[in-house]
């Protein structure tokens, strides 16, 4: 982890473009080469993440993924910023755009390809608890991919019904994801179901996904 110093830091942000930022301060910025500065900070005094920080495990998350085949970033370096008390790690982008910024193209195509996807990750032991349409890139190969992925667990064994029912929850919480997969959910349960031995019939998975939209109304 390479330390950076007040005057270097504010080199390598001159031009930057903030795209995210909570009442903490920044947390993601785009550099004046189109790269990207994602900032962590330990949220609590008493945590594991001083010891591991979450910028660690989006580095080791974004290893894990490549290694599985799943299109991902690429990290470039990590950082130590004393001055502003945060962890950073600088990566280049995956190229295309996310589902949420092709809100008004989805289709029963893109819906069905989503449901293969989520498949995919599910068997590969993957669950990524920020499953939601801005963090999945459409890429110029026509493939599905992830972003901002410290908030992940990467398993050596496909994920169990729980974990898979845990994960469809999460995407609940955003609305709109819902609201564009329900609108096509025939078309994303045939995706999900196209590979044999899932651990869902496909009514099952059918009432399961409705009851779940159904509650985060």
């Amino acid at each position: 982890m390479k330390k950076l110093t007040k005057q270097e830091y504010q080199v390598l942000r001159e031009g930057a473009t903030v795209i995210e930022a909570d009442p903490f301060g920044e947390k993601v910025l785009l550099l004046s080469d189109g790269t990207y500065l994602k900032l962590f900070r330990a949220r609590h005094l008493l945590s594991l993440a001083r010891i591991y920080p979450y910028s660690k495990r989006f580095i080791r998350n974004a290893q894990k993924l490549a290694e599985k085949g799943i299109p991902t970033v690429t990290v470039i370096e990590l950082f130590r910023i004393p001055c502003i008390h945060r962890t950073a790690v600088h990566y280049s982008p995956l190229t295309g755009k996310t589902l949420k910024k092709l809100a008004g193209n989805i289709d029963l195509i893109i819906i069905n390809k989503l449901g293969r996807f989520i498949r995919e990750l599910h068997e590969k032991g993957i669950h990524f608890r920020s499953l939601h349409m801005g963090n999945i890139v459409v890429t110029p190969e026509n493939r599905l991919g992830l972003i901002d992925v410290a908030d992940m667990k990467i398993y050596s064994k496909p994920l169990d019904r729980e974990f898979r029912l845990r994960n469809f929850q999460h995407t609940a919480r955003y609305p709109e994801d819902m609201a564009a997969l329900m609108r096509f959910l025939p078309g994303f349960i045939q995706g999900y179901q196209a590979r044999e031995g899932s651990p869902f019939t496909t009514d099952e998975l059918q009432d399961l996904l409705t009851t779940i939209y159904t509650k985060q109304k």
